[in-house]
């Protein structure tokens, strides 16, 4: 068993483990217990009643968080032609073709998304072994397979977040810094809610947000009441 510092500790012995706490209130005690010496990331996690061996009950997506997250994110860009000036131009880090894939495939990965133009995704799709793993695979559903390279480079820069189901149906995405203030990480928070609601499969039965947490990255996890968070999410 993990053994946990002091801090940790003395930040757990503040929570009530049985208790699920309203939205508000969750974020207000996490920024309360934080000890870290640095800004942390405040992390969500949503357990989905679904069963993500199925095909028609994978949750996966893309939303924009209203406050961003707070993070310089690292975008390379695969095209060709005019596409390479515009991406450029839109704010890439780095636009490239076959010299780009031969990079990662040595075995470069300094960045946080690739985006990709559709006519190019013949010579990415051989880096899948790659970058599938690692969840940096351009992809249509998350709007990184796009002849708009401005609109795709643009939103990731201002705090795009994709999440997706993982073995176990639960969902981790970064909400912000722990710096943040509470009512930029309720805000955040409620956008990616009502994204996961919107994205339910009509194959999922039952309760569909089986329980909510929240945590720094030093920290332990705060529940949150899943039906207060949908409520207070204006989702019916």
């Amino acid at each position: 068993m993990a053994k946990h510092g002091k801090k940790y500790l003395e930040a757990r012995q503040k929570i009530d483990r049985n208790t699920q706490y309203d939205p508000a209130e969750a974020f207000r005690l996490l920024k309360e217990i934080a000890g870290a010496t640095f800004d942390e990331t405040v992390e969500l996690a949503v357990k989905l009643g679904v069963n993500p061996k199925h095909a028609d009950q994978q949750v996966r997506g893309a939303t924009v968080l209203p406050h961003g997250t707070g993070k310089n994110v690292r975008v390379i860009v695969f095209a060709k032609g005019d596409k390479v000036r515009e991406a450029e131009e839109a704010g890439a880090d780095i636009v490239g073709a076959e010299d780009l894939a031969e990079k990662i495939q040595g075995g470069w990965l300094d960045f946080d998304v690739a985006v990709a133009a559709p006519d190019v995704m013949g010579m990415v799709g051989k880096l899948g072994r790659i970058l599938g793993p690692r969840g940096l695979m351009p992809n249509p559903k998350t709007g990184t397979v796009t002849f708009d390279l401005t609109r795709a480079i643009a939103e990731i820069k201002a705090g795009k977040v994709e999440y997706r189901t993982d073995k176990a149906g639960i969902i981790h995405v970064p909400l912000g810094k722990i710096s943040f203030s509470e009512e930029q990480l309720l805000g955040n928070f409620y956008t990616v809610i009502e994204a996961l609601i919107k994205a339910k499969p009509a194959a999922a039965k039952g309760q569909y947000l089986r329980s909510i947490a929240v945590s720094s990255t030093m920290g332990p996890g705060i529940k949150i009441n899943s039906q207060k968070a949908a409520t207070l999410g204006r989702i019916a």
